[in-house]
């Protein structure tokens, strides 16, 4: 019997121990080459080396690992071809067709990671060339009967979380729910620090913060269930200070990683509601972002293609500057963003709120390049893979997909970050002053994005009344003078 080949994002028992996999020998290869590609986060490759590190203490004599430049000089050695599961990312996939061409690879199997396969996923999605989540979020719903009573949602009504969307609560530094789950370090771990201090790396060291083994995925998800998920579902969109995890589960790193099976995930929530432990509110946020949207990126990335990335619908074309790549926090001053990159600096990982509305807001209103912040969020954040980021940045956050997978540009002004966070008391910049050296960038900025898109926007009904508002602005030529001179954020 052929030996099943893992790569690092596919760990879990629902790959490797299922009834026709679990007589096989299992390959881990640590390929040099893969590690040294690019400048990821330090954190990064922590996660994806102590993951490995520890299946294989864990699967014992059932594992071969290799250490090797290449991952075809790993399966050369190897001595008999190998079966994989496909892979997460284009370039993975025409790697395994290399090899499998030239004898290294035997059989390339379904993607065991996710709930809906790509063919359900082709049926559902047939000839339509405009996507809508709710769409694929309902069918979901259906399909895996999550959150449902026959045939219709549970409550009655498919967005009852949307209506329970909070700002921070006033005079409070942190939520009232007990910090997030977080797994002692071993020796496995010591030595993947070591391993490590001479590959280059963004961000700095940190403590292991995230689940990277299936033991370690269901604890995470039973303490997240029981004592955080009842208050993620009302501050899910809020952003605090002093609160980097707020009440958010943290598992995006075990399901990027194969760890934890995203229908586990959402079994656990689904029968927390069902058990009167948390509002239906809550659970099926929880729900909406795993089997939801989560899948829905998945299946996207393949959908949309190989030249997706290439898409730049805004003809964005600044480079990233220096401060942003380099996680450059210090050299700041508006608060929101200075947190939002202390954030990926130290830890690898902010919530989706400051990921969108922060850092990708502030891109899109300084037209960065779509293709360079893909790249950057897929190397500098902790749970970023290839598949990850092309829909969440290129399509959702910058609009550079011209709108086929949201229906509007994802911009705004300080006055929801004045809303939704706890930054603007604190920050050098006024949220409502759009002119002068106190100005709000996000503020004055939103409005020479809405002046250099206002076309476009006039003719998308979910924008036209901000261009509606440009022309009321009598100090609008000040404000663009200002911004295009700005050198400081």
């Amino acid at each position: 019997m052929e030996p099943l080949w893992l790569f690092a994002d596919q760990l879990g028992p629902h790959v490797h121990a299922t009834d026709e996999m679990r007589d096989r020998e299992v390959v881990l290869v640590e390929s040099t080459k893969a590690l040294r590609r690019k400048r990821f986060h330090r954190q990064k490759l922590h996660l994806v080396l102590s993951g490995m590190r520890h299946l294989a203490e864990e699967l014992g004599d059932r594992v071969r690992y290799l250490e090797a430049d290449t991952y075809r000089e790993a399966l050369e050695r190897v001595g008999e071809p190998v079966v994989v599961h496909a892979p997460t990312s284009f370039a993975a996939a025409d790697l395994v067709e290399r090899l499998r061409k030239d004898g290294l690879v035997s059989d390339v199997l379904p993607t065991p990671t996710f709930a809906l396969s790509k063919a359900e996923f082709d049926d559902w999605a047939g000839d339509r060339d405009r996507f809508r989540m709710e769409d694929f979020y309902r069918a979901q719903r259906e399909r895996f009967s999550v959150l449902m009573d026959g045939d219709q949602p549970v409550g009655g009504t498919w967005n009852l979380d949307h209506d329970n969307r909070e700002p921070p609560p006033k005079g409070e530094a942190h939520l009232p729910v007990p910090g997030p789950w977080q797994p002692t370090e071993d020796d496995i771990d010591e030595q993947v620090r070591r391993d490590l201090q001479d590959v280059p790396a963004v961000g700095v060291d940190g403590p292991r913060r995230f689940a990277v083994t299936h033991d370690e995925a269901q604890q995470a998800l039973r303490h997240f269930v029981r004592h955080r998920l009842e208050l993620f579902g009302p501050y899910e969109d809020a952003v605090m200070e002093q609160d980097w995890a707020m009440a958010h589960s943290l598992l995006s790193v075990p399901l990027n990683h194969g760890v934890l099976h995203p229908l586990d995930a959402v079994h656990a929530a689904e029968q927390a509601y069902r058990s009167q432990e948390v509002p239906l509110a809550s659970a099926e946020g929880f729900v909406r972002q795993v089997l939801g949207w989560r899948e829905y990126v998945w299946q996207l990335y393949w959908r949309f293609g190989r030249g997706y990335t290439r898409r730049n619908a805004l003809r964005a074309h600044t480079p990233l500057p220096d401060w942003f790549t380099e996680l450059d926090a210090d050299a700041v001053t508006a608060a929101c963003l200075r947190s939002a990159l202390e954030g990926v600096r130290d830890r690898g990982w902010v919530h989706h709120i400051p990921r969108l509305m922060v850092l990708g807001n502030h891109a899109l209103q300084r037209g960065y390049r779509p293709a360079e912040l893909s790249e950057w969020f897929r190397t500098a954040f902790v749970d970023g893979f290839e598949w990850v980021m092309p829909p969440n940045v290129i399509g959702m956050s910058q609009h550079a997909d011209g709108g086929l997978l949201a229906t509007k540009p994802y911009s705004s002004g300080g006055a929801y970050l004045h809303r939704m966070t706890d930054h603007c008391g604190g920050c050098a910049f006024d949220p409502r002053k759009r002119l002068g050296e106190d100005a709000c960038p996000f503020t004055a900025g939103y409005w020479q994005w809405v002046h250099r898109h206002r076309d476009l926007l006039a003719e998308n009904n979910r924008t036209a009344r901000a261009v509606a508002g440009l022309d009321r602005l009598s100090d609008l030529d000040q404000v663009l003078e200002q911004e295009s001179a700005r050198e400081h954020f």
